[in-house]
Formats: structure tokens, C-alpha cells, sequence
């Protein structure tokens, strides 16, 4: 998971040794861009966990979230490791400029479904009545008659096309001027639909992935320079940047602060499970999830300070990790609820067959839902298949047909 680090943009090197002929942010403009980085950390992961218990919720198998079991959590640090290296390699043995312009494609395309869904909820609430809101299909299929398959069944309404249009323009953006305010909103995007998205199915699981990403974090920051060198290397929306000298060179501004999207997705889905449990124990209260989650703001608030003393980047997990799980573990300790936590199976409150981490999706559904079909084995994002009047007639079927038999042997029993 990235690390919290400062550099100067243009040629990668630390941005905190007073030496000549580099910019010393001022101490306004450095408590700015943490402040800034704290902050934007902390909306994905509240508004995330909110949305997640509606998506646990949910009815239909099209909406499920990608459940992430301890077998899935504990292979994640390898493959992350291997994933790591690999680009390390990459980055050292290929051109940087060809392999940022192959990831800027990539992210080109997934960063505009991901904003496109999270603006989609807003959308709903802004669009006119009047405007009559079109339905869309873009299906493609493989073959003929019985071995006939869907590659794409892409459905989508004028809303969603509104919402791709914009998010398109910010693609662009990113893609042509690299600008950090762009950066960040697919990185925003990327978080808060990877918190939802993305569900542990119990708190052991959670103790699994984090306590091997804590491992996988120091290893890599602490170790080697492998961690470091991609992030600087790494031209993609999968960190929070911010720049620390705003205050002198406005938009301009390119001696940047960083954070990893991973310190934020990684806590953000233990917390929002701990949301879960909270609302399953039907108390009316939240006290596990503000728990976590003010742990989290000491974690992160932690990892600021001791990189600005030190002066050198820090693996935030190692800091966020025993704040995240310790307090709300010792919390269930003190009120007697350890084993319910322990017990608790976030799979219980949706379908038995909620698709794991390891599930390669279908790509069919709504923008959002092709998002999270792109992202199930990238990053991660969203929306339900709407149900086509077959659809819905196809589900009536059964109901209809039991209506029609006891009609049957009501006029038998006459």
C-alpha cells in the first residue's frame, strides 16, 4: 500500500532538505496539504461504510459486493508483493514514459466509470422531470444459437450518459495536463466505491489483510527503495496528492504530498465492517465504527507527524494497522462483546452466493456495474443491472404459476 510521503513533482526527490535551489514549503502551506490529505482520506471511508450497508442489504445477486474471505485475505500481501516488484522492474528496465502512457489508457477509462458512478446518486436527485430519461443497450455476443454467449450487456440511460460526459471531460484533463485536482477525483472516486465495494466477510478476515499488509507496508517502505521509486515512478490515480506550496504557486503548484489509495481502502473496508456489526447488533449505536474511525484519524494524524520529524517517507499501515484493530478490539474486550465480534459473519445479512474477490466478473450491467466488473481485478466500483421488463417478467413466473395451481385445485375442491 503507498506510503504518506512528500516529493517535488518534476524530478522525484525529496522536498524537505532546505538545499539550494529547492522550494522550502512554509509551515502554512505544509499543515494545508496535510490537513487536505487527512481529510479527503476520511470522506471516502465515512460515506463509503454508509453506502456499504445498503449494498449488504441489497436483494438482488446483481448488486452484491465482492466479499473478501481469510483466504483471499491472506494470499493478497504475495500478490501484492509480486505486483509491486513487478512494476519495480518494469519501471527499471523499460521506458517510464510508454508504461505511464499504457496505465493513463487504463485509468483513462476506469476513472471515468468510477466518478460516473459516484455522481450517479447526485444525478438522480438533480435531474429534471420533465427530461424524458431514455433507456440504452449496447450488448455484443460471441457466437450462434446455443453456444451464443454475452461478452458485453452494457445497459445505461440518459442520466448515466450525463454522468459519463462529465466524468469524460475530467479524463481528458487528466490524461492531457496530469493536473492534480483530476488526479484526485479518480482517486476519490476509486476509494469510496472500493470501501463500498469491496466487503470482508468477518473481523478475523479483516485481522488477516491487515495484519499482512502491516508486514507487506514496512517491508517495502522500511526495507527497500522498491515502494518509493513506483509511487514517485507511477503516473496513475491511485494516490491523494496535494500540493504544499498552494499558498505561493496556486493551481500551479507542484511540490506535492502524497497518500496512498490503500491506506485508505484498506482500513476503510475493516471500518465500514465494523459499521456492519454495529447495526447488526440492533443497539442503535455506532460506538465500533466511531471507534475505528477516530482510530484512523490518530493513525493517519501519527504517520504525518512522525514522517514531518524525520523527514522520510512512512509506511501508513504501520500506524494505521494497531490503531484500527487495537482499539476496537480492546473496546469489545471492556464491554463483553469480543466473541459476538468475532462471531459475526458479514455474509449472514446478504445471498448465500455472494460472488468472493477471486470471481471473475461479468461485464454487463449499468456504467457503474462495468466499473466494478474493470476493477474486480484491478482497483474497484458499482451499479446493479437494471431489470428489463423480461427480466421482471421472468421473475413474476414462479408467483403466477403457484397463483394459477391453487386456483386449480380450489375449483377441484369444489
Amino acid at each position: 500500500m503507498a506510503d504518506v510521503e512528500q516529493n517535488a513533482a518534476g524530478n522525484g526527490s525529496d522536498a524537505v532538505n532546505g538545499t539550494a535551489g529547492r522550494f522550502v514549503s512554509s509551515a502554512e502551506g505544509t499543515a494545508l496539504a496535510y490537513g487536505s490529505l487527512l481529510l479527503m482520506a476520511l470522506l471516502p471511508i465515512f460515506f463509503g461504510a454508509l453506502k456499504s450497508v445498503g449494498c449488504s442489504k441489497s436483494k438482488s445477486a446483481s448488486d452484491m459486493p465482492e466479499t473478501i474471505t481469510s483466504r483471499d485475505a491472506a494470499r493478497f500481501p504475495i500478490i501484492a508483493s509480486c505486483t509491486l516488484f513487478g512494476l519495480y522492474l518494469f519501471f527499471k528496465i523499460f521506458s517510464q514514459e510508454y508504461i505511464n502512457l499504457l496505465l493513463s489508457m487504463y485509468f483513462f477509462v476506469l476513472g471515468i466509470l468510477a466518478l460516473s458512478h459516484t455522481m450517479s446518486p447526485f444525478m438522480c436527485r438533480v435531474f429534471p422531470a420533465n427530461v424524458p430519461n431514455k433507456q440504452y443497450q449496447l450488448l455484443f455476443t460471441q457466437g450462434s444459437g446455443e453456444s451464443k454467449e454475452e461478452i458485453v450487456n452494457y445497459e445505461f440511460d440518459t442520466k448515466d450518459l450525463i454522468c459519463l460526459g462529465i466524468s469524460s471531460v475530467v479524463g481528458v484533463w487528466y490524461v492531457l495536463k496530469k493536473h492534480w485536482i483530476a488526479n484526485n477525483l479518480f482517486g476519490l472516486a476509486f476509494a469510496l466505491n472500493g470501501v463500498e465495494l469491496l466487503h470482508l466477510n468477518n473481523v478475523s478476515t479483516g485481522c488477516i489483510l491487515l495484519g499482512g499488509l502491516f508486514v507487506y507496508d514496512v517491508f517495502w517502505v522500511f526495507g527497500t527503495n522498491v515502494m518509493v521509486t513506483v509511487a514517485k515512478s507511477f503516473e496513475a490515480p491511485i494516490k491523494l496528492v496535494f500540493p504544499q506550496d498552494l499558498l505561493e504557486k496556486g493551481l500551479d503548484a507542484r511540490n506535492f504530498a502524497m497518500l496512498g489509495l490503500g491506506d485508505i481502502v484498506i482500513p476503510g473496508i475493516f471500518i465500514a465492517l465494523l459499521l456492519r456489526f454495529d447495526v447488526s447488533l440492533k443497539k442503535n449505536t455506532r460506538t465500533y465504527f466511531y471507534t475505528s474511525f477516530l482510530a484512523y484519524i490518530f493513525g493517519l494524524g501519527l504517520t504525518i507527524f512522525v514522517m514531518h520529524t524525520f523527514k522520510h517517507a512512512q509506511p501508513a499501515l504501520l500506524y494505521l494497522v494497531p490503531a484500527c484493530v487495537g482499539f476496537p478490539v480492546l473496546l469489545a474486550l471492556f464491554k463483553g462483546e469480543l466473541t459476538e465480534m468475532f462471531s459475526y459473519e458479514s455474509s449472514d445479512e446478504v445471498l448465500p452466493h455472494t460472488p468472493r474477490l477471486t470471481h471473475f466478473p461479468t461485464v454487463s450491467g449499468s456504467p457503474a456495474s462495468l466499473a466494478n466488473s474493470m476493477q474486480s481485478f484491478g482497483l474497484s466500483t458499482p451499479r446493479s443491472r437494471r431489470h428489463t421488463p423480461s427480466d421482471i417478467y421472468e421473475e413474476s413466473l414462479p408467483e403466477e404459476a403457484s397463483s394459477k395451481e391453487e386456483a386449480t385445485e380450489s375449483d377441484k375442491d369444489k
